[in-house]
């Protein structure tokens, strides 16, 4: 499929809305645990099994943005929208399939596997794109599409409560929610596979745009995975993730762990409440926390998601459990700074490595995500099983593993710290640069 040129006098504000179609529907998946509670009463689930099919789709996200990377600078944003349209849809109809015949596995295969492809690609598909589009503002620009990601569950949140409140809460209701999520977000991603162009090679996309795409820093995908830097995002990407996914993932019951021996438990309902804040808190930061990075850099932005956060994390831990109000309030701002560090990553990868190939290094980056993916959920759920069974209940299940996330978080802040500019013996040189550069900006 041939990547779709703008035609003469194209604004490159219809290409956000493009994005966000996509990054909206795939945003489901930080829903996922609205739908945890139903699935371990259905199928009779622990909490880390309820977890797997969430876990897979990001160990999978990671895996498909690394591997496809090249071929989505390669092909273009339209055949990666498509890629992703075809397998997050499937995803939810096998897994439809597998809660209507009781097969947790078909879930897992489903959601995780098949599912988790689509998140991948279509979560990479429009992020080169948008930086050529605007290398002006690149961190506002991913932030606006990358937005639309942290809030999909603004909306799938409280659209999954009332279908499972209609449909019921059995398997045969989880089905059915699954059904008509597969069949919308198929409708849904289409308008930003019809939507999306990318900009001509010898135009420029504003007068006001900086650097063209040959001048300046410029790192092959291949070189930049062995620079001391891209391993230093990891390590910075992977222990914010961590940090804010596992929040995220168990929100629904941990807030109702929390508060269970109040004299104002949570109900299911405002559990489902608190999920889609996060999500907004989520949505919020990707765009306001990006947008501040191309103010006052992204190595400072990044002080501020890594050292604050573990700073809430310690509130939480200490107090959280006394005042619904101050959970509430450190939680929202660990997402919103869950959510910015998505969204600046790749201005900072821009930064470091340049617009040549970025939207290959970035996908290369998101392992990160799919190793916080298994590392998030994993230290939250099975400490709190463990806890659970050793007869703790309510807050307690919880306070070794914010522990442990406050240690990453002062890791991942040590090794933003180190990153320095990229050593001039990695820079493509420029003839080949720009030969190669001519030959894949329709990508």
């Amino acid at each position: 499929m041939s990547p779709p040129l703008a035609p003469r006098g194209w604004s490159r504000w219809l290409v956000p809305p493009a994005a966000l179609s996509v990054h909206l529907s795939i945003g489901q998946a930080y829903a996922w645990s609205v739908f945890k509670p139903p699935l371990e009463s259905a199928l009779h689930l622990d909490g880390t099994q309820s977890a797997l099919p969430f876990q897979l789709a990001i160990v999978m996200l990671g895996l498909s943005a690394a591997f496809g990377g090249t071929l989505v600078e390669r092909n273009g944003p339209r055949w990666a929208m498509t890629v992703a349209l075809v397998c997050f849809s499937s995803g939810f109809l096998i897994s439809a399939l597998g809660a209507w015949t009781q097969q947790y596995w078909l879930i897992v295969l489903g959601y995780g596997f098949v599912g988790g492809i689509g998140l991948g690609i279509g979560y990479i598909s429009p992020v080169s794109t948008l930086i050529k589009w605007f290398p002006d503002r690149p961190g506002m620009a991913t932030g606006i599409a990358i937005m639309g990601f942290g809030g999909g569950a603004l909306i799938a949140s409280p659209w999954s409560a009332q279908m499972l409140d209609s449909f019921g809460s059995d398997h045969t209701g989880i089905a059915l929610a699954f059904l008509v999520h597969g069949l919308s977000y198929a409708v849904f991603m289409a308008l930003g596979v019809f939507l999306v162009r990318v900009p001509r090679p010898t135009e420029r996309a504003a007068a006001d745009e900086g650097p063209g795409p040959v001048e300046g820093v410029q790192v092959s995908a291949r070189s930049a995975v062995r620079t001391p830097q891209f391993w230093l995002l990891w390590i910075v990407l992977c222990t914010n993730v961590t940090a804010g996914i596992g929040i995220l993932e168990k929100a629904a019951p941990m807030i109702t762990d929390f508060f269970a021996d109040s004299s104002t438990p949570v109900s299911a309902s405002a559990a489902a409440g608190f999920v889609a804040l996060l999500s907004a808190a989520n949505m919020a930061g990707r765009i306001g926390w990006s947008s501040a990075s191309d103010l006052i850099g992204r190595k400072n932005i990044y002080r501020v998601y890594l050292g604050v956060g573990a700073l809430m994390y310690l509130a939480i831990a200490l107090f959280g459990d006394s005042a619904k109000p101050l959970f509430v309030l450190c939680a929202l701002v660990i997402l919103s700074f869950y959510g910015g560090g998505f969204a600046t990553v790749p201005a900072y990868l821009k930064d470091l490595f340049g617009t040549y190939q970025v939207g290959a290094i970035h996908g290369r980056l998101l392992t990160a995500w799919s190793t916080a993916g298994v590392l998030g959920p994993l230290i939250v759920n099975w400490i709190a099983d463990r806890q659970e069974s050793a007869g703790k209940h309510g807050a307690s299940l919880y306070g070794l593993s914010f522990t442990i996330m406050i240690g990453l978080l002062v890791i991942g802040f040590v090794a933003n710290e180190l990153v320095r500019p990229v050593h001039a013996r990695h820079h493509v040189t420029a003839p080949k640069e720009a030969t190669d550069v001519q030959r894949e900006q329709p990508a």
